[in-house]
């Protein structure tokens, strides 16, 4: 089978700096794959050139065995990419509801209905605040709504949204009474829709809730990519993280 994510050698210098090391990794269809290190281990430039941020200076991006290594990001949008980041990447003076409208449009739909936003917001469970300004949603109901925007319906085979999504650390400056909630979000996108989700986070109580294989970065390079407990077990990711508690 095909896998929908297969990095080839992926390298990224930059002045001599290897920042990415000849990653090769494959990500089947429906999976959900953690990638985890330490910092500077190279994860969130890992990222940028799945998504086209950032064009590596060898090796290959292929999506379902198509070579997308030199598109834009645009168009690995319209191909089923979406990515959230380490900051909640919002509008402060929109409401909700235009933020996943403009999520639509942006991807290529032209015509964008009351009710097709209205389901991507209950979706996220975020239906009630759909005419609120972004400013005034909490750390947590601002991740739930950059999902809701790669939830927006894309151009493609009559599907809503993003089928690979990357999420990079969707935790960071969540209130810990939402934690749960927003875990359980991301777990029903992976379980019950079936997307395939790369995550990286720092939370492990995360990881190890909703990894079904974990890739451990360490210095630009891949150490190690398995179930959750032998990645745990392994002892060159327990030396690479200097002893630190995973």
């Amino acid at each position: 089978m095909t896998p929908v994510l297969q990095l080839d050698a992926l390298c990224w210098s930059v002045g001599g700096a290897h920042i990415i090391d000849g990653v090769s990794l494959a990500v089947r269809e429906g999976e959900l794959l953690a990638v985890i290190g330490p910092n500077g281990a190279g994860k969130t430039s890992l990222f940028n050139l799945v998504t086209g941020l950032t064009r590596p200076t060898g090796g290959a991006v292929l999506l379902d065995g198509h070579d997308i290594t030199a598109l834009p990001p645009h168009r690995r949008v319209r191909r089923g990419i979406g990515r959230t980041f380490q900051s909640s990447s919002v509008f402060p003076t929109m409401t909700v509801a235009e933020h996943v409208d403009l999520a639509a449009r942006s991807a290529g739909v032209r015509r964008v209905g009351a009710a097709d936003v209205t389901g991507v917001l209950e979706r996220v469970r975020l239906a009630r605040r759909a005419g609120d300004l972004a400013a005034g949603l909490s750390h947590g109901d601002k991740r739930k709504l950059e999902l809701a925007m790669l939830l927006a319906p894309t151009l493609g085979a009559g599907t809503a949204g993003a089928r690979l999504m990357l999420l990079d650390e969707p935790m960071a400056g969540v209130a810990s009474e939402e934690t749960g909630e927003l875990t359980d979000l991301i777990r029903s996108l992976h379980r019950d829709e079936g997307r395939t989700v790369l995550l990286v986070e720092h939370h492990m109580d995360v990881v190890l809730g909703l990894a079904d294989r974990v890739a451990v970065m360490h210095h630009g390079r891949l150490l190690a990519a398995a179930s959750p407990a032998e990645v745990m077990a392994d002892a060159t990711v327990q030396q690479a993280y200097l002893g630190d508690e995973l």
